[in-house]
Protein backbone atom coordinates (compact mmCIF):
# COMPACT_ATOMS: atom_id res chain seq x y z
CA UNK A 1 0.00 0.00 0.00
CA UNK A 2 2.75 2.44 0.99
CA UNK A 3 4.66 1.69 -2.19
CA UNK A 4 1.51 2.38 -4.25
CA UNK A 5 0.90 5.71 -2.48
CA UNK A 6 4.49 6.79 -3.06
CA UNK A 7 4.17 5.99 -6.76
CA UNK A 8 0.91 7.95 -7.08
CA UNK A 9 2.44 11.01 -5.37
CA UNK A 10 5.61 10.79 -7.50
CA UNK A 11 3.65 10.48 -10.74
CA UNK A 12 1.42 13.43 -9.88
CA UNK A 13 4.47 15.51 -9.03
CA UNK A 14 6.01 14.85 -12.44
CA UNK A 15 2.73 15.50 -14.27
CA UNK A 16 2.23 18.81 -12.45
CA UNK A 17 5.82 19.88 -13.14
CA UNK A 18 5.26 19.34 -16.86
CA UNK A 19 2.00 21.29 -16.62
CA UNK A 20 3.46 24.24 -14.71
CA UNK A 21 6.62 24.52 -16.79
CA UNK A 22 5.29 23.91 -20.31
CA UNK A 23 1.49 24.15 -20.47
CA UNK A 24 0.12 26.45 -17.79
CA UNK A 25 0.75 29.70 -19.67
CA UNK A 26 -0.71 28.51 -22.96
CA UNK A 27 -4.24 29.50 -23.99
CA UNK A 28 -5.20 25.94 -24.91
CA UNK A 29 -7.59 25.87 -21.97
CA UNK A 30 -9.61 22.83 -22.99
CA UNK A 31 -6.44 20.89 -23.82
CA UNK A 32 -5.09 21.75 -20.40
CA UNK A 33 -8.36 20.65 -18.83
CA UNK A 34 -8.06 17.28 -20.59
CA UNK A 35 -4.41 17.01 -19.53
CA UNK A 36 -5.21 17.54 -15.84
CA UNK A 37 -8.05 15.03 -15.89
CA UNK A 38 -6.13 12.41 -17.85
CA UNK A 39 -2.93 12.61 -15.82
CA UNK A 40 -4.84 12.51 -12.54
CA UNK A 41 -6.43 9.23 -13.67
CA UNK A 42 -3.13 7.87 -15.02
CA UNK A 43 -1.32 8.57 -11.75
CA UNK A 44 -3.84 6.30 -10.00
CA UNK A 45 -3.88 3.50 -12.58
CA UNK A 46 -0.25 3.30 -13.76
CA UNK A 47 1.09 1.69 -10.54
CA UNK A 48 -1.22 -1.27 -11.25
CA UNK A 49 0.07 -1.72 -14.82
CA UNK A 50 2.91 -4.24 -15.04
CA UNK A 51 4.40 -4.74 -18.50
CA UNK A 52 6.52 -7.89 -18.39
CA UNK A 53 8.54 -6.84 -21.44
CA UNK A 54 9.84 -3.73 -19.65
CA UNK A 55 11.04 -5.76 -16.69
CA UNK A 56 12.81 -8.24 -18.91
CA UNK A 57 14.45 -5.43 -20.86
CA UNK A 58 16.13 -3.98 -17.76
CA UNK A 59 19.55 -5.61 -17.17
CA UNK A 60 20.32 -7.05 -13.76
CA UNK A 61 23.99 -6.88 -12.82
CA UNK A 62 23.55 -9.36 -9.99
CA UNK A 63 22.03 -12.23 -11.97
CA UNK A 64 23.83 -14.43 -14.47
CA UNK A 65 21.27 -15.07 -17.20
CA UNK A 66 21.87 -18.67 -18.13
CA UNK A 67 18.33 -20.08 -18.05
CA UNK A 68 18.85 -22.08 -21.24
CA UNK A 69 21.85 -23.81 -19.63
CA UNK A 70 20.13 -24.51 -16.34
CA UNK A 71 17.01 -25.76 -18.08
CA UNK A 72 19.22 -28.59 -19.35
CA UNK A 73 19.80 -29.63 -15.73
CA UNK A 74 16.80 -31.89 -15.88
CA UNK A 75 17.15 -33.87 -12.69
CA UNK A 76 15.88 -31.19 -10.30
CA UNK A 77 12.17 -30.39 -10.06
CA UNK A 78 11.50 -26.67 -9.54
CA UNK A 79 8.69 -25.94 -7.12
CA UNK A 80 6.75 -22.69 -7.06
CA UNK A 81 7.97 -20.03 -4.65
CA UNK A 82 6.50 -20.04 -1.14
CA UNK A 83 5.56 -16.55 0.03
CA UNK A 84 5.44 -16.07 3.82
CA UNK A 85 4.43 -12.83 5.55
CA UNK A 86 5.59 -11.79 9.00
CA UNK A 87 6.07 -8.75 11.20
CA UNK A 88 8.92 -7.68 13.45
CA UNK A 89 6.71 -5.46 15.63
CA UNK A 90 3.87 -6.35 17.98
CA UNK A 91 1.59 -3.89 16.18
CA UNK A 92 2.40 -3.43 12.53
CA UNK A 93 3.18 0.09 11.36
CA UNK A 94 1.08 -0.72 8.31
CA UNK A 95 -1.93 -1.32 10.57
CA UNK A 96 -1.54 2.08 12.23
CA UNK A 97 -0.95 3.73 8.87
CA UNK A 98 -4.12 2.18 7.44
CA UNK A 99 -6.08 3.33 10.48
CA UNK A 100 -4.88 6.92 10.02
CA UNK A 101 -5.85 6.78 6.34
CA UNK A 102 -9.35 5.58 7.19
CA UNK A 103 -9.85 8.21 9.90
CA UNK A 104 -8.61 10.96 7.60
CA UNK A 105 -10.92 9.82 4.81
CA UNK A 106 -13.85 9.69 7.22
CA UNK A 107 -13.17 13.28 8.29
CA UNK A 108 -12.85 14.33 4.65
CA UNK A 109 -16.24 12.77 3.89
CA UNK A 110 -17.73 14.68 6.83
CA UNK A 111 -16.35 18.03 5.65
CA UNK A 112 -17.54 17.34 2.11
CA UNK A 113 -21.01 16.44 3.35
CA UNK A 114 -21.21 19.65 5.40
CA UNK A 115 -20.27 21.81 2.42
CA UNK A 116 -22.69 19.96 0.17
CA UNK A 117 -25.42 20.45 2.76
CA UNK A 118 -24.80 24.22 2.69
CA UNK A 119 -25.32 24.26 -1.09
CA UNK A 120 -28.54 22.26 -0.82
CA UNK A 121 -29.73 24.55 1.98
CA UNK A 122 -29.16 27.60 -0.23
CA UNK A 123 -31.26 26.02 -2.95
CA UNK A 124 -34.22 25.39 -0.68
CA UNK A 125 -34.06 28.61 1.34
CA UNK A 126 -33.87 31.09 -1.55
CA UNK A 127 -36.25 32.00 -4.39
CA UNK A 128 -35.69 30.07 -7.62
CA UNK A 129 -36.48 30.68 -11.25
CA UNK A 130 -36.11 27.95 -13.87
CA UNK A 131 -35.27 28.77 -17.50
CA UNK A 132 -35.16 25.54 -19.46
CA UNK A 133 -32.56 23.23 -17.88
CA UNK A 134 -31.01 26.09 -15.87
CA UNK A 135 -32.26 26.98 -12.39
CA UNK A 136 -31.38 30.49 -11.14
CA UNK A 137 -31.23 30.87 -7.37
CA UNK A 138 -31.57 34.45 -6.07
CA UNK A 139 -29.68 34.69 -2.79
CA UNK A 140 -31.10 37.28 -0.43
CA UNK A 141 -28.85 40.05 0.92
CA UNK A 142 -25.78 38.70 -0.87
CA UNK A 143 -23.28 39.65 -3.57
CA UNK A 144 -22.16 36.08 -4.21
CA UNK A 145 -22.19 34.58 -7.69
CA UNK A 146 -21.34 30.95 -8.46
CA UNK A 147 -22.63 27.85 -10.20
CA UNK A 148 -23.13 24.23 -9.16
CA UNK A 149 -24.26 21.73 -11.79
CA UNK A 150 -27.35 23.34 -13.43
CA UNK A 151 -27.86 25.82 -10.60
CA UNK A 152 -26.67 29.42 -11.01
CA UNK A 153 -26.56 31.34 -7.72
CA UNK A 154 -26.79 35.12 -7.97
CA UNK A 155 -26.81 37.54 -5.02
CA UNK A 156 -29.66 40.05 -5.15
CA UNK A 157 -27.22 42.89 -4.33
CA UNK A 158 -25.29 42.43 -7.58
CA UNK A 159 -25.73 45.47 -9.84
CA UNK A 160 -27.99 45.03 -12.84
CA UNK A 161 -25.22 46.30 -15.13
CA UNK A 162 -22.97 43.47 -13.97
CA UNK A 163 -25.56 40.71 -13.86
CA UNK A 164 -25.66 40.01 -17.60
CA UNK A 165 -21.90 39.40 -17.86
CA UNK A 166 -21.92 37.23 -14.75
CA UNK A 167 -24.77 35.10 -16.09
CA UNK A 168 -22.90 34.55 -19.38
CA UNK A 169 -19.84 33.50 -17.42
CA UNK A 170 -21.70 31.08 -15.16
CA UNK A 171 -23.63 29.53 -18.05
CA UNK A 172 -20.31 28.47 -19.58
CA UNK A 173 -19.55 26.55 -16.36
CA UNK A 174 -22.96 24.90 -16.53
CA UNK A 175 -22.84 23.95 -20.21
CA UNK A 176 -19.30 22.55 -20.02
CA UNK A 177 -20.13 20.61 -16.84
CA UNK A 178 -17.22 22.02 -14.84
CA UNK A 179 -18.78 20.88 -11.58
CA UNK A 180 -18.04 17.25 -12.50
CA UNK A 181 -14.32 18.04 -12.77
CA UNK A 182 -14.21 19.62 -9.33
CA UNK A 183 -16.23 16.79 -7.78
CA UNK A 184 -13.81 14.27 -9.28
CA UNK A 185 -10.91 15.95 -7.51
CA UNK A 186 -13.05 16.25 -4.39
CA UNK A 187 -13.38 12.45 -4.38
CA UNK A 188 -9.60 12.15 -4.79
CA UNK A 189 -9.21 14.48 -1.82
CA UNK A 190 -11.30 12.09 0.26
CA UNK A 191 -9.15 9.08 -0.62
CA UNK A 192 -5.79 10.89 -0.85
CA UNK A 193 -6.50 13.58 1.75
CA UNK A 194 -2.83 13.53 2.81
CA UNK A 195 -1.53 14.16 -0.73
CA UNK A 196 -0.87 17.88 -1.40
CA UNK A 197 -0.75 17.35 -5.15
CA UNK A 198 -4.45 16.44 -5.30
CA UNK A 199 -5.26 19.88 -3.87
CA UNK A 200 -2.91 21.46 -6.41
CA UNK A 201 -4.67 19.59 -9.20
CA UNK A 202 -8.06 20.88 -8.04
CA UNK A 203 -6.82 24.47 -7.73
CA UNK A 204 -5.35 24.41 -11.22
CA UNK A 205 -8.55 22.96 -12.61
CA UNK A 206 -10.63 25.66 -10.88
CA UNK A 207 -8.38 28.33 -12.41
CA UNK A 208 -8.78 26.75 -15.84
CA UNK A 209 -12.56 26.80 -15.49
CA UNK A 210 -12.46 30.55 -14.90
CA UNK A 211 -10.17 31.10 -17.90
CA UNK A 212 -12.48 29.03 -20.10
CA UNK A 213 -15.60 30.87 -18.92
CA UNK A 214 -13.91 34.27 -19.25
CA UNK A 215 -12.76 33.54 -22.79
CA UNK A 216 -16.36 32.75 -23.79
CA UNK A 217 -18.10 35.53 -21.87
CA UNK A 218 -15.73 38.35 -22.82
CA UNK A 219 -16.05 38.10 -26.58
CA UNK A 220 -18.23 41.20 -27.02
CA UNK A 221 -17.22 43.75 -24.36
CA UNK A 222 -13.78 43.29 -22.79
CA UNK A 223 -13.60 46.73 -21.24
CA UNK A 224 -16.83 46.35 -19.28
CA UNK A 225 -15.76 42.86 -18.22
CA UNK A 226 -12.47 44.16 -16.78
CA UNK A 227 -14.32 46.91 -14.93
CA UNK A 228 -16.72 44.33 -13.58
CA UNK A 229 -13.84 42.33 -12.12
CA UNK A 230 -11.94 45.27 -10.69
CA UNK A 231 -14.68 47.63 -9.52
CA UNK A 232 -15.69 45.91 -6.30
CA UNK A 233 -14.48 43.58 -3.58
CA UNK A 234 -16.93 40.76 -3.25
CA UNK A 235 -17.45 38.02 -0.70
CA UNK A 236 -15.33 34.95 -1.33
CA UNK A 237 -16.94 31.56 -0.99
CA UNK A 238 -14.60 28.84 0.26
CA UNK A 239 -16.45 25.79 -1.15
CA UNK A 240 -13.90 23.95 -3.28
CA UNK A 241 -16.30 22.23 -5.67
CA UNK A 242 -18.26 25.25 -6.94
CA UNK A 243 -17.32 27.84 -9.57
CA UNK A 244 -17.38 31.28 -7.88
CA UNK A 245 -17.37 34.31 -10.19
CA UNK A 246 -15.74 36.69 -7.71
CA UNK A 247 -12.59 35.13 -6.31
CA UNK A 248 -10.18 37.84 -5.24
CA UNK A 249 -7.02 35.69 -5.43
CA UNK A 250 -7.76 34.79 -9.06
CA UNK A 251 -8.89 38.14 -10.52
CA UNK A 252 -5.36 39.25 -11.46
CA UNK A 253 -4.60 35.94 -13.18
CA UNK A 254 -7.87 36.09 -15.11
CA UNK A 255 -7.19 39.58 -16.41
CA UNK A 256 -3.64 38.64 -17.41
CA UNK A 257 -4.89 35.55 -19.23
CA UNK A 258 -7.63 37.57 -20.98
CA UNK A 259 -4.98 39.92 -22.34
CA UNK A 260 -2.71 37.12 -23.62
CA UNK A 261 -2.39 36.50 -27.33
CA UNK A 262 -3.74 33.13 -28.38
CA UNK A 263 -1.08 30.42 -28.42
CA UNK A 264 0.09 29.23 -31.82
CA UNK A 265 -1.05 25.79 -32.93
CA UNK A 266 2.54 24.57 -33.13
CA UNK A 267 2.68 24.81 -29.33
CA UNK A 268 0.31 21.84 -29.17
CA UNK A 269 3.36 19.63 -29.67
CA UNK A 270 4.16 20.22 -26.01
CA UNK A 271 1.40 17.78 -25.10
CA UNK A 272 3.49 15.05 -26.74
CA UNK A 273 5.68 15.23 -23.63
CA UNK A 274 3.02 13.06 -22.03
CA UNK A 275 4.12 10.06 -24.13
CA UNK A 276 7.70 9.65 -22.79
CA UNK A 277 6.45 10.52 -19.31
CA UNK A 278 3.90 7.70 -19.34
CA UNK A 279 6.38 5.23 -20.87
CA UNK A 280 8.93 6.05 -18.18
CA UNK A 281 6.32 5.55 -15.46
CA UNK A 282 5.31 2.21 -16.99
CA UNK A 283 8.93 1.06 -16.92
CA UNK A 284 9.25 2.14 -13.30
CA UNK A 285 6.00 0.52 -12.14
CA UNK A 286 6.78 -2.69 -14.06
CA UNK A 287 10.27 -3.03 -12.59
CA UNK A 288 9.68 -1.68 -9.08
CA UNK A 289 8.06 -4.82 -7.68
CA UNK A 290 9.21 -8.38 -7.86
CA UNK A 291 6.80 -10.76 -9.47
CA UNK A 292 4.78 -12.75 -7.01
CA UNK A 293 4.74 -16.53 -7.23
CA UNK A 294 6.35 -17.61 -10.51
CA UNK A 295 4.17 -19.87 -12.62
CA UNK A 296 6.78 -21.45 -14.86
CA UNK A 297 10.23 -22.85 -14.36
CA UNK A 298 11.91 -20.27 -16.60
CA UNK A 299 10.82 -17.36 -14.33
CA UNK A 300 12.40 -19.00 -11.30
CA UNK A 301 15.58 -19.67 -13.22
CA UNK A 302 15.90 -16.07 -14.39
CA UNK A 303 15.70 -14.79 -10.81
CA UNK A 304 18.35 -17.11 -9.39
CA UNK A 305 21.51 -15.54 -8.03
CA UNK A 306 24.99 -16.74 -8.99
CA UNK A 307 25.34 -18.89 -5.88
CA UNK A 308 21.90 -20.44 -6.45
CA UNK A 309 22.89 -21.47 -9.96
CA UNK A 310 26.16 -22.94 -8.66
CA UNK A 311 24.21 -24.88 -6.00
CA UNK A 312 21.91 -26.24 -8.68
CA UNK A 313 24.80 -27.46 -10.77
CA UNK A 314 26.32 -29.09 -7.67
CA UNK A 315 22.99 -30.78 -7.08
CA UNK A 316 23.03 -31.98 -10.67
CA UNK A 317 26.43 -33.60 -10.10
CA UNK A 318 25.09 -35.37 -7.02
CA UNK A 319 22.16 -36.67 -9.04
CA UNK A 320 23.83 -37.60 -12.32
CA UNK A 321 27.47 -38.07 -11.36
CA UNK A 322 28.68 -35.77 -14.11
CA UNK A 323 27.86 -32.61 -16.09
CA UNK A 324 27.34 -32.13 -19.79
CA UNK A 325 29.83 -29.97 -21.68
CA UNK A 326 27.41 -27.03 -21.73
CA UNK A 327 26.84 -27.36 -17.98
CA UNK A 328 30.57 -27.49 -17.31
CA UNK A 329 31.03 -24.30 -19.33
CA UNK A 330 28.19 -22.68 -17.39
CA UNK A 331 29.86 -23.68 -14.11
CA UNK A 332 33.17 -22.12 -15.19
CA UNK A 333 31.40 -18.87 -16.10
CA UNK A 334 29.56 -18.81 -12.80
CA UNK A 335 32.75 -19.39 -10.80
CA UNK A 336 34.53 -16.53 -12.56
CA UNK A 337 31.49 -14.27 -12.08
CA UNK A 338 31.32 -15.19 -8.42
CA UNK A 339 35.03 -14.40 -8.02
CA UNK A 340 34.54 -10.97 -9.66
CA UNK A 341 31.58 -10.13 -7.40
CA UNK A 342 32.87 -11.09 -3.96
CA UNK A 343 36.59 -11.79 -4.36
CA UNK A 344 36.26 -15.50 -3.52
CA UNK A 345 38.72 -18.01 -4.88
CA UNK A 346 37.03 -19.82 -7.76
CA UNK A 347 39.53 -22.68 -7.64
CA UNK A 348 38.33 -23.66 -4.15
CA UNK A 349 34.73 -23.93 -5.31
CA UNK A 350 35.72 -25.84 -8.43
CA UNK A 351 37.66 -28.36 -6.33
CA UNK A 352 34.62 -28.72 -4.05
CA UNK A 353 32.41 -29.43 -7.04
CA UNK A 354 34.78 -31.89 -8.69
CA UNK A 355 35.08 -33.84 -5.43
CA UNK A 356 31.32 -34.35 -5.46
CA UNK A 357 31.41 -35.91 -8.93
CA UNK A 358 32.71 -39.12 -7.46
CA UNK A 359 29.33 -39.61 -5.75
CA UNK A 360 26.40 -40.92 -7.69
CA UNK A 361 23.17 -42.46 -6.50
CA UNK A 362 22.06 -44.80 -9.26
CA UNK A 363 18.49 -44.73 -7.96
CA UNK A 364 18.03 -41.06 -8.94
CA UNK A 365 16.22 -40.39 -12.22
CA UNK A 366 15.85 -37.01 -14.01
CA UNK A 367 12.41 -35.43 -14.03
CA UNK A 368 12.12 -35.50 -17.82
CA UNK A 369 12.38 -39.30 -18.05
CA UNK A 370 10.82 -40.49 -14.78
CA UNK A 371 7.60 -42.47 -15.20
CA UNK A 372 5.89 -41.19 -12.04
CA UNK A 373 7.04 -38.27 -9.86
CA UNK A 374 6.51 -38.42 -6.07
CA UNK A 375 2.92 -37.69 -5.07
CA UNK A 376 1.69 -35.73 -2.06
CA UNK A 377 -1.17 -37.31 -0.13
CA UNK A 378 -4.38 -36.00 -1.68
CA UNK A 379 -2.98 -35.60 -5.19
CA UNK A 380 -4.53 -37.76 -7.85
CA UNK A 381 -2.66 -40.75 -9.21
CA UNK A 382 -2.58 -41.64 -12.85
CA UNK A 383 -2.34 -38.07 -14.18
CA UNK A 384 0.64 -36.46 -15.90
CA UNK A 385 3.87 -35.61 -14.11
CA UNK A 386 3.26 -31.89 -14.74
CA UNK A 387 -0.14 -32.03 -13.02
CA UNK A 388 1.28 -33.97 -10.08
CA UNK A 389 4.17 -31.53 -9.84
CA UNK A 390 1.69 -28.61 -9.66
CA UNK A 391 -0.42 -30.39 -7.03
CA UNK A 392 2.70 -31.20 -5.02
CA UNK A 393 3.86 -27.60 -5.24
CA UNK A 394 0.54 -26.17 -4.01
CA UNK A 395 0.26 -28.52 -1.06
CA UNK A 396 3.90 -28.04 -0.10
CA UNK A 397 3.49 -24.25 -0.28
CA UNK A 398 0.48 -24.38 2.01
CA UNK A 399 2.26 -26.66 4.47
CA UNK A 400 5.43 -24.53 4.66
CA UNK A 401 3.53 -21.24 4.96
CA UNK A 402 1.36 -22.68 7.75
CA UNK A 403 4.19 -24.17 9.83
CA UNK A 404 6.96 -21.63 9.30
CA UNK A 405 7.77 -19.69 12.47
CA UNK A 406 7.14 -16.07 11.42
CA UNK A 407 8.17 -14.86 14.89
CA UNK A 408 11.76 -15.13 13.65
CA UNK A 409 11.18 -11.77 11.98
CA UNK A 410 11.11 -10.18 15.45
CA UNK A 411 13.92 -12.15 17.08
CA UNK A 412 16.26 -11.62 14.10
CA UNK A 413 15.06 -8.04 13.50
CA UNK A 414 14.41 -8.77 9.84
CA UNK A 415 13.19 -6.12 7.41
CA UNK A 416 12.06 -6.05 3.80
CA UNK A 417 12.13 -9.33 1.85
CA UNK A 418 14.38 -12.25 2.80
CA UNK A 419 15.12 -14.92 0.19
CA UNK A 420 15.59 -18.52 1.31
CA UNK A 421 16.64 -21.40 -0.97
CA UNK A 422 16.07 -25.05 -0.14
CA UNK A 423 17.14 -28.29 -1.83
CA UNK A 424 15.89 -31.68 -0.75
CA UNK A 425 15.21 -35.16 -2.06
CA UNK A 426 12.35 -37.61 -1.79
CA UNK A 427 13.85 -41.09 -1.54
CA UNK A 428 12.55 -44.55 -2.48
CA UNK A 429 10.51 -44.69 0.75
CA UNK A 430 8.83 -41.32 0.17
CA UNK A 431 10.88 -39.68 2.92
CA UNK A 432 12.32 -36.16 2.80
CA UNK A 433 16.12 -36.51 2.94
CA UNK A 434 19.31 -34.56 2.26
CA UNK A 435 17.73 -31.21 3.11
CA UNK A 436 19.96 -28.23 2.35
CA UNK A 437 19.06 -24.59 2.92
CA UNK A 438 20.69 -21.27 2.26
CA UNK A 439 19.53 -18.05 3.93
CA UNK A 440 21.02 -14.78 5.31
CA UNK A 441 20.72 -16.13 8.88
CA UNK A 442 21.54 -19.64 10.16
CA UNK A 443 18.32 -19.60 12.21
CA UNK A 444 16.29 -19.36 9.01
CA UNK A 445 18.14 -22.31 7.51
CA UNK A 446 17.42 -24.34 10.64
CA UNK A 447 13.76 -23.34 10.50
CA UNK A 448 13.39 -24.39 6.87
CA UNK A 449 14.94 -27.77 7.63
CA UNK A 450 12.65 -28.16 10.67
CA UNK A 451 9.53 -27.46 8.60
CA UNK A 452 10.55 -29.74 5.74
CA UNK A 453 11.34 -32.54 8.21
CA UNK A 454 7.76 -32.23 9.47
CA UNK A 455 6.39 -33.21 6.07
CA UNK A 456 4.53 -36.51 6.05
CA UNK A 457 5.91 -39.32 3.92
CA UNK A 458 4.96 -39.02 0.28
CA UNK A 459 4.23 -41.64 -2.33
CA UNK A 460 7.72 -42.15 -3.85
CA UNK A 461 8.55 -41.68 -7.50
CA UNK A 462 8.73 -44.67 -9.82
CA UNK A 463 10.71 -45.44 -12.94
CA UNK A 464 10.54 -48.67 -14.91
CA UNK A 465 8.66 -50.29 -12.04
CA UNK A 466 11.22 -49.34 -9.38
CA UNK A 467 11.08 -46.77 -6.57
CA UNK A 468 13.54 -43.93 -7.20
CA UNK A 469 14.91 -40.80 -5.50
CA UNK A 470 13.88 -37.42 -6.91
CA UNK A 471 15.59 -34.07 -6.05
CA UNK A 472 13.63 -30.82 -5.57
CA UNK A 473 14.42 -27.11 -5.43
CA UNK A 474 12.16 -24.85 -3.31
CA UNK A 475 12.50 -21.01 -3.21
CA UNK A 476 10.95 -19.21 -0.22
CA UNK A 477 10.25 -15.48 0.06
CA UNK A 478 9.84 -14.18 3.61
CA UNK A 479 8.16 -10.75 3.45
CA UNK A 480 8.42 -8.70 6.66
CA UNK A 481 5.94 -5.90 7.42
CA UNK A 482 7.56 -3.23 9.56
Amino acid sequence: MIHYIIQVIAFQLFFLLIYDVFLKKETFFNWNRAYLLLTAVLSILLPFVKVAGFKEAVPNDFVVSLPHILSQTTNTIFLEEVVISGSNTSHSFLWYFSLVLVIGSALAVSFFSMRLFKIVKLIYQNPKQREGAICFVRMLKSTLAFSFFNYVFLGENIKDTDRQQIVKHELVHVKQKHTWDLLFFEMLRIVFWFNPFVYMYQNRMADLHEFIADSQAVKHNKKQYYENLLAQIFDTNQVSFINPFFKQSLIKKRIIMLQKTKSKQVQLIKYALLIPMVLGMLVYSSCSEEATQPKVVEVVEQELSIQDQIDMLKNSIEAKGDLSESEKEALRVLMVKSFQNDGANPNTDIIEVTEITSYKDSSEVPFTVIDQVPIFEGCERGVSNEENKLCMSKKLNTFVAKNFNTELAKSLNLTGVVQIRAFFKINELGEIVNIKARAPHPELEVEVKRVLNMLPDLIPGEHQGKKVTVPYYLPIKFKIND
